[in-house]
């Protein structure tokens, strides 16, 4: 459970001290020419706190030097507690929840800030799915309206696409946004993110039959016939996290732009992957939220939409 009375949600230094833990667990590293623990901390009136300097190229850094952190003005603590909101929230934290709870006097502040915290969601671990011989899943949903499309009778043309994979045994969980559900869409995903060796589950989608014969066994179940489970042949797990992922869009967020879809599907992929089930609790999200800042600087883009 998160303890939002920890001094790292609300004191600057501790929350300094917290995040050089995290960023630099084998010792200072200096950003500018990568010598490990040979730095010292400056002091001096004028000299911010947690700057240090290099004994060996004699430039001044932070912990903050080449993250989502860095030249921010919104004080690092109200990063790590923004965070840890929304990695606790099962089903998503929206921005104008994010400026009460923080006391932003700005909604796009709030807004920009809960897409950098998405950015460091992002995995580093692109190795295939299942190439323990398991079972992956996939199956494809729908979601919003593309822009300017109007809802059609029916069909789902209007709408945004969006495929993801589950592998069963690790519970991980990729997704990705796709134009539409033609073969030649899907088909490269599938295979540069699933091994060989894997189990493909899928329904009875057509799309899936040719690309199925390459890897060790393809489950279908057919769907249109009532068939949702057949022995371990299902794709009721992947179903599962479209449910999570469609009550937070519409109940939390509402609205969603096509161009921003993929960093929301960053966030939902994120806690699913991470969550208790798969042995990792509100702080283990946080700390490797947090970790993931590294690298991934965003510049500002205007909010296209208050209810995100």
């Amino acid at each position: 459970m998160t303890n939002l009375t920890d001094p790292i949600f609300t004191n600057e230094d501790a929350a300094r001290v917290h995040f050089e833990a995290i960023r630099w667990p084998d010792g200072r590293v200096c950003p500018h020419c990568g010598v490990v623990d040979n730095s010292h901390l400056m002091a001096g009136k004028s000299t911010r706190p947690g700057l240090y300097k290099c004994r060996d190229c004699r430039k001044p850094f932070s912990a903050t030097i080449g993250t989502i952190y860095e030249r921010s003005h919104i004080p690092l603590h109200k990063w790590l507690l923004a965070t840890q909101l929304i990695v606790a929230s099962k089903k998503g934290m929206s921005a104008k929840q994010l400026e009460r709870m923080l006391g932003f006097g700005s909604y796009r502040t709030a807004w920009f800030m809960a897409h950098r915290i998405r950015e460091a969601m992002k995995p580093a671990d692109g190795s295939p799915m299942g190439g323990d011989g398991g079972a992956v899943e996939a199956d494809e949903t729908y979601i919003g309206r593309k822009k300017g499309r109007d809802a059609a009778v029916a069909g789902h043309a209007h709408k945004m696409a969006v495929l993801s994979l589950v592998e069963r045994n690790t519970g991980t969980v990729r997704s990705f946004t796709i134009e539409n559900t033609r073969a030649d869409e899907i088909h490269p995903i599938l295979r540069s993110n699933i091994a060989r060796e894997a189990r493909l589950m899928t329904d009875e989608a057509r799309m899936y039959w040719t690309v199925g014969k390459e890897f060790a066994e393809h489950g279908r179940t057919l769907h249109g016939r009532g068939e949702y489970v057949r022995g371990d042949i299902h794709s009721n797990t992947v179903e599962g996290f479209f449910s999570i992922f469609k009550r937070g869009m519409r109940g939390i967020y509402q609205h969603c732009g096509q161009h921003y879809l993929s960093r929301y599907l960053t966030e939902f992929d994120f806690r699913y992957t991470l969550r208790e089930a798969n042995g990792f609790n509100d702080t283990d999200r946080a700390r490797i939220a947090v970790a993931g800042v590294v690298g991934r600087r965003l510049t500002y883009q205007q909010p296209h939409q208050r209810a995100a």
